[in-house]
């Protein structure tokens, strides 16, 4: 590394200094008095339970302005729980096309081709930081993909690459898009998310959104692989109503039931989904301006147009003093460090089977003087690595 001088620590730090990637953190104001409404004791099939869970559904409904005809189901194992439900559910009548960009949909092609062993199954992936070439997708075909990509950073711009007249379904990993960027329903049969992410939620519950499309495969098709007891949908080759009227699966957890409403009841409360764009847009913004003025740092995604507002991935930039991987690999990780040594940020490192660099949740909960207040450590943590590795060669 290059000879480099210290420069004196900020002044302040981030006010919450979480930046984690899920579970992410806890919104504004919030404290563990506000959940001594829990239903703590009761059955999640006592009325008081179903009470609570039926909410939880309703007000999904109509802050993420889910169709009235969709169905909105609470279901075991958080986000990936509800993707494999899904993919154990529904496919196998036609080919698939896995779209991959990041670690987690690459999971969802193992899934495809090596535990389900699909017919006519394909994958169409792209190394971190791109996107596939989305023309290149067969609609005849059911489609598996993640809007966001949580350890790249790359997201889909939009839903037009989504066929108005496709015959198959589309199975749609929302977990890192949900509430902060806008998902267009009509071309989404599968929805799913869970809510540790944009809404700073518990972990271990997630949420499964059928368009009336799946739901005709579901009643219309029965998989030839034996269906565990928490992936079931069905019950005399119907669609189990209970399961998206609150009566889940398996047992959930009424306190984390209860942190879900709180932070569905806080997005209302500052505007709805409008005010979450807003604010994780503003979030990013906030890493952006921090790129632009520094020489050592860049985006992972490449295209502008395809970055994340939720998960921001960033790698070192060829001006950087560290010039290949593993130096990468070290210096972000003595950065991370220090900062988190002085506790002016946690767990903003990038995802292990990313490129070297760092991953800063920009969600809605996250404050954006917070964000500006990380970048400053930043700064000051690359100097002070800097000048150590000059000061020690």
């Amino acid at each position: 590394m290059a000879a480099a001088d210290k420069m004196a620590k900020p002044a302040a730090k981030p006010a919450n200094p979480c930046f984690s990637s899920g579970p992410c953190a806890k919104r504004p104001g919030w404290a563990l008095a506000n959940l001594a409404g829990a239903a703590l004791g009761r059955s999640h099939r006592s009325k008081a339970g179903k009470e609570k869970l039926a909410q939880a559904i309703a007000l999904t409904r109509e802050i993420l302005r889910v169709p009235a005809d969709y169905r909105i189901g609470i279901v075991p194992a958080s986000d990936t729980g509800a993707v494999e439900i899904a993919l154990w559910s529904l496919l196998g009548p036609r080919g698939v096309d896995v779209v991959a960009w990041e670690s987690f949909s690459k999971d969802w092609v193992n899934d495809v081709l090596n535990q389900l062993k699909i017919e006519k199954a394909r994958s169409l992936a792209a190394p971190y930081g791109e996107l596939p070439d989305l023309s290149q997708i067969d609609f005849d075909n059911d489609v598996v993909f993640a809007w966001n990509g949580t350890t790249s950073g790359v997201r889909a711009p939009n839903a037009d690459f989504i066929a108005a007249d496709r015959q198959g379904l589309t199975i749609c990993d929302a977990t890192s898009a949900a509430f902060a960027q806008p998902l267009d329903f009509a071309k989404l049969d599968v929805t799913t998310y869970s809510w540790q992410k944009v809404l700073g939620g518990e972990a271990a519950h997630g949420m499964l959104i059928l368009s009336p499309r799946a739901v005709e495969r579901l009643e219309s098709y029965a998989p030839p692989w034996p269906m565990p007891k928490i992936f079931r949908l069905t019950k005399k080759e119907k669609l189990n109503e209970g399961i998206f009227r609150g009566e889940t699966i398996n047992t959930p957890s009424l306190l984390a039931v209860e942190d879900y409403l709180d932070a569905l009841s806080w997005a209302q409360s500052i505007g709805g989904l409008e005010a979450l764009f807003a604010r994780s847009n503003a979030n990013a913004q906030a890493v952006g301006d921090w790129v632009e003025r520094t020489p050592w740092i860049d985006f992972l995604a490449k295209d502008p147009a395809t970055r994340s507002n939720t998960s921001v991935c960033l790698i070192f930039a060829a001006t950087s003093a560290a010039k290949d991987a593993d130096a990468q690999a070290t210096l972000a990780k003595k950065m991370a460090a220090m900062i988190e040594q002085e506790g002016a940020g946690y767990d903003f490192g990038a995802y292990r089977d990313a490129p070297p660099g760092f991953r800063i949740w920009c969600g809605a909960t996250v404050e954006t003087a917070d964000v500006a207040l990380l970048t400053e450590w930043l700064d000051w943590a690359y100097a002070q690595a800097c000048a150590d590795a000059a000061q020690a060669g």
